[in-house]
């Protein structure tokens, strides 16, 4: 250790009461971090690229300071997608610390490993509370049946109006309009479920029609139009 010719001639004192860091909130512990093994939990973390053209939801459930599972979604960018392969993979097995500084290939990737560390490190996890956090594979209870992530997809423009393209319940197939022009409802496929039912064996139009479904006032539609081409 070097010091300078100041520090050098400056007479030691002593050190007064060390009471550790403040402790954080960490699956049902109250827990003073001095270490990255010390670190435990389940979280979101949400990340843009630079001309945020694409985001990154990150879910990851660290335990002991080692990433154990990784889901990473993405909207917007093609490439992404990709990225988003490799992060998956780049992602488990590391320490938050090491993942933090890790290309992982997709500069919305990565900034939402960012945040999401914030998060951890600060004991704002979801588990923050939750005796012993959850499991490994709870990440995947986010995406629901079939295994989709919740996608919301919505066109407008001030000449025509709006169009449903994709919601919480699936693939919009038509949008119910009344008297006024008005969107009183729509159709949908639930592609995940409809998917898993063709996976089983049932006939790929059986599978479309029991995965089917409506919302709102669908029934007292004057017309029903397909969004994507009317």
């Amino acid at each position: 250790m070097k010091y300078s010719s100041e520090v050098e001639a400056m007479c030691p004192l002593a050190k007064g009461a060390y009471h550790g860091p403040a402790p954080i909130p960490q699956e049902g512990k109250w827990t003073q971090v001095k270490e990255i093994t010390d670190i435990s939990g389940l979280t979101h973390g949400v990340g843009w690229c630079a001309p945020q053209q694409g985001t990154c939801k990150l879910t990851l459930n660290v335990k002991e300071g080692v990433i154990q599972e990784a889901l990473v979604e993405t909207v917007g960018c093609s490439g992404m997608t990709h990225s988003a392969a490799m992060a998956s993979e780049i992602l488990v097995g590391k320490t938050i610390l090491e993942a933090l500084n890790t290309d992982l290939v997709c500069d919305a990737i990565n900034t939402a490993m960012r945040e999401l560390f914030l998060q951890i490190a600060y004991g704002r996890t979801q588990t923050a509370f939750s005796e012993d956090g959850l499991p490994i594979g709870a990440g995947l209870e986010d995406l629901g049946k079939g295994l989709r992530s919740q996608v919301g997809t919505t066109y407008a423009t001030l000449a025509k109006g709006p169009r449903y393209l994709e919601l919480a319940e699936g693939y919009i197939t038509k949008v119910a309009i009344d008297e006024n022009d008005t969107i009183i409802g729509y159709k949908f496929v639930h592609l995940g479920k409809m998917m898993e039912m063709i996976a089983g064996g049932m006939d790929a139009n059986e599978a479309l029609e029991k995965a089917s479904g409506q919302y709102g006032r669908v029934d007292d539609a004057v017309k029903l139009i397909d969004p994507r081409h009317e």
